[in-house]
């Protein structure tokens, strides 16, 4: 059967995609079933990204005969004209994750000469979750190994594969589709994101992935699917449609604005180390109601204590190039209108150039310093400084 083209897809209750929000906060799945979904500018273009990258690995990594390369590759030509989103930044993202699938599958055929390679493969979860189907970018099936890929086009928030609920049910619905064809033993999750420079894999053996199933996804499905459980608040919160006026949040932040302290006058360094991640989520509250609060007033609710202004704004020229040739004309000088030559910088020359060309150009005038000290929870992989002073000796450090 034909997956549905990217654009065409629709979410179920308890899709993969919104496992971590429902896993972790069962009821909030029937709260906001009959809140239509919000596209966004970002959405398209991950769509469009998603689109070229399904194109691209057709073309180089399935059996085409003569008449199917023809259209495959008349459909790329097409996409890259008239798409809005294609440009140089979608033509390296989409090339470098289609160079890292490549990669993965001539692996998997120096496990096995006859390795699979399932593009948009369907995942049938539905065992363990009502209606639960998704469609993995791609599964990569060899000698007891399966590795299911998937791509994260978008910049603004990190994704990784490790304890990641979407990928894994997209290896569990695999699994379970492909399980009587093929002995898998071992199940790899690889996530990409390639505007991150971000690649991370996680590896589960499938007695794992099933425990985690049973032990985790089941009974949680279930209590979503009957609008049952307990509100969580937590970092799945991000994605939900009610985060901006959700009570039960409300309640979690409100009472951590309450935190008692031992000392009503100095915080100790343990209690500073607790209110640092309680800090983090109420400013991610604040922005969240404050933006619940705008689109209410925008649609024309009243909002007690509040109203809606016009704000600020900077004078700008409506037409540069007019502007520039009136100041030409008027023999001003240069370089009282016009900013000096700057060089881009190396993402944009990347682009504009393209990154082997730009490397061969001037990779060893290209340089990467040491990146700044940065506070961060425990569980975060990086290893852990000894000492500033030791680490980073001659760094400037903003003031």
């Amino acid at each position: 059967m034909t997956a549905p083209a990217h654009s065409e897809r629709k979410h179920a209750l308890l899709g993969a995609s919104k496992a971590s929000q429902w896993i972790n906060c069962p009821p909030s799945a029937r709260l906001t079933e009959h809140i239509p979904d919000t596209r966004s500018e970002f959405a398209d273009e991950g769509t469009a990204a998603h689109e070229l990258s399904e194109l691209r690995l057709q073309r180089r990594l399935t059996i085409c005969d003569s008449k199917r390369r023809k259209d495959l590759d008349q459909k790329m030509k097409i996409f890259m004209e008239t798409n809005r989103f294609y440009g140089p930044e979608m033509e390296t993202g989409v090339t470098e994750y289609c160079e890292l699938v490549e990669e993965r599958f001539m692996e998997a055929k120096a496990r096995s000469v006859d390795a699979a390679v399932l593009l948009e493969a369907q995942a049938d979860f539905s065992e363990w979750v009502p209606d639960g189907k998704g469609i993995g970018d791609v599964v990569l099936i060899s000698d007891g190994i399966m590795e299911v890929i998937d791509l994260k086009y978008g910049k603004g928030v990190p994704v990784s594969a490790f304890g990641n609920p979407q990928i894994r049910l997209y290896a569990l619905g695999t699994w379970a589709e492909y399980s009587m064809f093929y002995d898998i033993q071992e199940v790899r999750m690889t996530i990409v994101q390639p505007r991150l420079d971000s690649i991370t894999t996680d590896t589960m053996t499938v007695d794992e992935l099933l425990a985690w199933a049973e032990e985790i996804v089941r009974p949680a499905a279930a209590l979503a699917d009957a609008g049952e459980g307990e509100f969580k608040p937590g970092d799945h919160c991000r994605w939900c449609k009610v985060k901006g006026n959700c009570r039960a949040r409300s309640d979690a932040n409100m009472a951590a604005i309450a935190y008692e302290f031992q000392d009503p006058a100095l915080l100790d360094l343990d209690e500073i180390g607790a209110i640092l991640p309680i800090a983090e989520q109420l400013q991610s509250w604040a922005k969240d109601v404050q933006g619940y609060a705008f689109d209410q007033a925008k649609a024309g609710q009243r909002i007690q204590g509040w109203k809606l202004v016009e704000g600020r704004s900077n004078r700008a020229i409506k037409d540069k190039d007019v502007a520039w040739k009136v100041l030409q004309d008027a023999e001003i000088p240069e370089d009282k209108y016009l900013k000096p030559r700057e060089l881009h910088g190396i993402g944009e020359l990347e682009k504009r150039i393209g990154k082997k060309e730009l490397s061969s150009l001037i990779s060893d005038l290209i340089i990467k310093p040491q990146g700044k000290p940065v506070l961060v929870v425990e569980t975060d992989r990086r290893s852990e400084l000894n000492s500033v002073a030791d680490d980073f000796e001659g760094v400037e450090f903003d003031g």
